[in-house]
Order: structure tokens, then sequence, then C-alpha cells
């Protein structure tokens, strides 16, 4: 099981390049987008983070999507600077979100936060290959990134004692799934 880069995050990349693959994208482009992702997790996992735990959402689904959008643009035939472009403008576009999981589970709010990402992903890939370049260059915003989620407090970093987790209806749901439980 690939995670790319963690199970809160597991759709994004794979979504991306399903689509190149209903495209008609060879297997072998596939596997060489795969090892460009790859190697943007690294990067930042290296130098910021790919854990809500520690980063908060944008360390897990901004990785990601900044893994999906270089790799999308590999696919592409883009060149190195280009993929570092598409991820500087993914991962700046998610910056500064928060890991708040509904009864500390990823079905709320991150599969639905998974299909915007790759959305997003696919932006900052079309915005790179058109030659729209990122202000503040990929290891600034990493670095950024990895200010920002040690900044956020503990609540919004994948204890599920903030955000979306601690609202009337995510209560009901944490109440109601774990009472299933005892029985």
């Amino acid at each position: 099981i690939v995670a790319c880069p963690t199970a809160g995050a597991c759709g994004i990349v794979p979504a991306a390049l399903y689509a190149a693959k209903e495209r008609g994208v060879a297997d072998e482009a596939l596997v060489l987008a795969l090892f460009t992702a790859a190697g943007i997790g690294m990067v930042i996992d290296q130098n910021a983070s790919i854990a809500g735990a520690s980063g908060g959402c944008q360390a897990e689904c901004g990785t990601a999507a900044g893994m999906a959008a270089g790799a999308l643009v590999e696919l592409a035939g883009g060149s190195p600077a280009q993929v570092g472009e598409a991820v500087a403008l993914s991962l700046k576009n998610l910056l500064g979100l928060v890991c708040d999981p509904v009864a500390g589970l990823v079905e709320v709010p991150c599969v639905k936060r998974n299909g915007f990402a790759v959305v997003e992903a696919m932006l900052a890939a079309d915005m790179a290959l058109a030659g729209i370049k990122s202000v503040i260059p990929v290891d600034e915003v990493i670095d950024a990134m990895d200010r920002i989620g040690r900044s956020l407090p503990k609540s919004l970093r994948e204890t599920s004692q903030g955000g979306l987790a601690v609202t009337a209806t995510a209560k009901r749901i944490e109440q109601r799934l774990y009472s299933q439980e005892g029985n």
C-alpha cells in the first residue's frame, strides 16, 4: 500500500495519475512521474513535515498536492524548473491548512480535502506549464510550511481537539461511533 505520503492524503497522487492514465499516458511515464512525486515528498519530509500531527493538514494534503503537481508536470514533459514552480504554487495554496479529523478518522474532512487537492494540483501544474512562476521559490515555501506547521496550536494538528472536530455535529458523530463500539 502506498500512502502518498500519508493515509489522510492517500487519494491525491493516485487520483491525479489515474486521470492522466485515462488520457492514455503510458505506464513507463507514470513510473517516472511517481519517482518525481516520491522525490518531492522526500524533500518536503526532510525540510518540513508530511505528518498532520506535526504540521497540520498542510503537511499531508499540501505535500500530496505538491507531489501530484510535480508528477503532472513531469508527465507533460515540463522542465525540472517547472516541476519546482508547480510544487511551490500548489503548496502555497494550502499553507496553514489545519488537521481536524472528526472522531479521529480520515473520513471527515480528509476525503473531501483529497478531492479538492487533486484539482488544486492539476491547476498548479497547468499554471507552471503555462509559464506562471511562484514569486516565492519552492525551497522557501517549504521552509515557510515548516514554520507554519510548528506554529499551529496542538489542537489543530491531528488531535481532534479543534477545528471541525469540535463542532456539535462532529461531537454527535464521535459519540455515536464510539458508543457503538461498546455494544
